[in-house]
């Protein structure tokens, strides 16, 4: 998650209908607006939580694998896989295969991404494309699924943007925060109005009730995190009643430095967990 992670990131997907929350695409995106973000491997299992609604499901499993690197002169990778599987009941497995690959310019200028789906053995047309920020515009030019060029809002930030942003709004005291977001999922064309809602920070000092690999890591011990749930909105829906309901909700807790940990992914009809089962740190050229 620098999705979402950059957890990011609309990438966190378990269903046909939801894949690409990037995060995820990029899954729980990831770095401080004052301090580096740190380069590392994360993976988490899936599990099922809640099922709801007229659209329940009996069982869902999966695990996500997520590779950040890079620097602020560098820009920063994101890799990121998710493999699950939706039990509807009866038989009824959906098999899904969402694979990521995406750069991202640290100061939020450039942003390139690649976003390949299989769904029950059949690949669906992959995403491609490269988004560049230029005075109060960004120009997306897309080379799949379609070739097409188009612009957005200059106010619309990037996964690990969206993160540094989460950071700083946490840092300063911030409770709420609100952004436009785009990571290339859906069909290449999706803008999503988000809502962060941030906690009270918690200290390394503080005893956790389910410890995983990344609280266990010396250079994560010390540091500070805080409980955070972003809310995804389709910007095209028309809100009933003057609500709308977000296409889905990730909640999770973000260490300083972007690393995101204790998921939990709402999708509505559904919820599910994703703790982390292994963490490494990886190696990083500082900047000169």
């Amino acid at each position: 998650m620098a999705s979402p992670f950059p957890i990011p990131v609309r990438a966190l997907v378990f269903s046909a209908a939801a894949i690409l929350l990037s995060g995820s695409a990029n899954g729980p995106a990831l770095a401080g607006a004052s301090g580096p973000f740190l380069s590392h491997r994360a993976l988490y299992e899936l599990k099922l939580v809640k099922s709801r609604g007229s659209n329940a499901i009996s069982g869902a499993r999966g695990r996500i694998l997520y590779n950040f690197s890079g620097s602020a002169c560098e820009g920063y990778t994101s890799e990121f896989r998710q493999v699950s599987e939706l039990d509807s009941g009866e038989g009824r497995l959906t098999l899904s295969d969402l694979r990521s690959h995406s750069w991202e310019d640290a100061a939020g200028k450039s942003y390139r991404f690649k976003i390949d789906t299989r769904m029950n053995d059949t690949d669906s047309a992959p995403i491609d494309g490269v988004a560049e920020r230029v005075g109060d515009r960004i120009t997306v030019k897309l080379k799949q699924p379609v070739a097409k060029t188009f612009e957005l809002d200059g106010k619309v930030v990037f996964p690990t943007e969206q993160i540094q942003h989460i950071i700083a709004a946490a840092r300063a005291g911030k409770s709420v925060l609100e952004l436009m977001v785009y990571d290339g999922s859906d069909n290449g064309e999706k803008v999503y109005n988000t809502l962060s809602v941030i906690g009270k920070p918690i200290p390394g000092t503080q005893s956790i009730a389910s410890p995983d690999p990344s609280t266990a890591n010396d250079q994560m011990k010390a540091l500070t995190r805080w409980p955070v749930t972003v809310s995804y909105y389709d910007r095209d829906a028309k809100a009933k009643d003057g609500e709308q309901t977000p296409v889905y909700a990730m909640s999770f807790e973000l260490f300083e430095n972007g690393v995101s940990r204790a998921l939990v992914l709402d999708y509505n009809d559904f919820v599910i967990a994703g703790a982390m089962g292994r963490f490494d740190v990886r190696d990083s050229k500082p900047c000169k």
